[in-house]
């Protein structure tokens, strides 16, 4: 029977709700493993259940010094997509969206994926002009997009106003694009990857790492030492904290990115609004709250913190575009520590120390990525070699000058 079926859910009710089954076991950590990864957030738990499901590793810890998906997983505005410029994003964004469509059914567990469509507007002559480059060069690598008028955005979204500060000159649709809710994702990668063997560890900081003769052999944690084959970093915002103990440095930044959430109302909005040029962008959940997107802070910190200059930098246009919203009520705002490259792209990566692998550099584009990175990342740890979606990505490109400038491009990396 589904544990969770309408049979489960009325046998427990007999008892408040207190007898449920735990979706995911919490040993304590074994001496050895074949592979640990560092940090149980989507992209970690992801690696884990492919590393068991399709490379035949289930001998793996994932470790996490808080809990499970209580990082940028679950502080960010669920946004899926693969509408990108480069051959190389748009390669392991689309990887990651091909696997968004079907992972509800590979994991036996509903992560609410909904591609309901992403429109993102065009304000200027700039905008009209990157999203027709954009537009093409993602048609040319098979992915859908559409180029919208300002009556056809008015038709997809009857209260906008496009006569405002922020004229509507056009947009760029992508109709496969849209959400996922960001606990189901952690919540279904970590009970599949569990019932796969994986271990799942919780309140479990890494401290240090063992490195004998440039290869590493285990991390030190708060529960003790563990051994390993095989180390794969995956801690966005700490990442760079977690390579200065392995002895060499990453092209990294840390920075606060915010976001705030409104009252619920009725279904409103059924599609996912982007605007670039004011760095505001706007979704309806489930629970019919406005899921509103801003822009990151302009200084390195690892705060959670909403910023008030940011949170009024976005409310104003998001006012302009959509006076139908003028007096609601937001309900909470919060910060994700998000870890950027000078060129806005993510790092796959072999390191100086051999055995040991760092997936970071996501930015404010990690969400979207969760099933495609794990599973290239996986596949990754379990050969040695990077895999040829994520090879264009090492941490050696900032030294050749193979740089994948997608802030450039796109000028807004969301």
């Amino acid at each position: 029977m589904n544990r969770y079926s309408i049979f489960s859910l009325l046998r427990n009710s007999v008892n408040y709700h207190q007898d449920w089954q735990r979706a995911w076991r919490s040993p304590d950590p074994k001496r050895e493993y074949d592979v640990v990864i560092v940090g149980g957030g989507g992209h970690g738990l992801a690696t884990a259940y492919y590393l068991a499901k399709e490379c035949g590793i289930s001998n793996v810890a994932v470790i996490e010094k808080g809990w499970i998906g209580g990082g940028n997983t679950g502080r960010n505005t669920t946004i899926v997509r693969s509408n990108y410029l480069y051959d190389e994003s748009a390669g392991i964004y689309e990887h990651a969206l091909k696997l968004w469509e079907n992972l509800s059914q590979d994991l036996n567990y509903n992560v609410m994926f909904s591609p309901r469509g992403l429109l993102h507007l065009a304000h200027n002559v700039h905008d009209m002009q990157e999203i027709g480059r954009r537009g093409n060069a993602i048609r040319l690598n098979g992915i859908d997009s559409q180029f919208l008028t300002p009556a056809q955005v008015k038709e997809m979204v009857p209260f906008i106003n496009l006569e405002c500060r922020y004229p509507v000159m056009g947009a760029l649709l992508q109709p496969r694009g849209g959400t996922a809710r960001h606990d189901a994702v952690a919540w279904g990668y970590a009970r599949a990857a569990d019932a796969m063997g994986v271990d799942i560890i919780q309140n479990c900081e890494v401290q240090g790492f063992k490195i004998e003769n440039n290869t590493v052999t285990g991390v030190e944690t708060s529960r003790g030492s563990i051994s390993a084959k095989k180390v794969g970093c995956v801690v966005a915002g700490h990442c760079s904290v977690l390579a200065d103990m392995a002895g060499f440095r990453l092209p990294i930044e840390s920075v606060p990115l915010q976001a705030l959430v409104s009252e619920p109302i009725k279904p409103i909005l059924d599609c996912v609004v982007m605007s670039g040029s004011v760095h505001a962008y706007i979704s309806q959940s489930d629970k019919g709250e406005l899921v509103i997107g801003a822009g990151s802070d302009l200084y390195n910190s690892y705060s959670q913190r909403g910023s008030f200059d940011v949170i009024e930098a976005t409310v104003g246009p998001v006012v302009e575009l959509y006076p139908i919203f003028s007096r609601m009520k937001m309900l909470r705002q919060w910060g994700g520590i998000v870890d950027v490259t000078v060129d806005r792209s993510p790092i796959l990566t072999k390191t100086p120390v051999n055995n040991m692998f760092f997936n970071c550099g996501w930015g404010t584009g990690g969400f979207k990525a969760t099933p495609g990175s794990g599973n290239v990342f996986a596949h990754s740890i379990a050969r040695g070699d990077m895999h040829p979606i994520a090879e264009p990505f090492s941490m050696y490109r900032f030294i050749s000058g193979a740089l994948i400038d997608e802030g450039a491009a796109a000028a807004v990396a969301h």
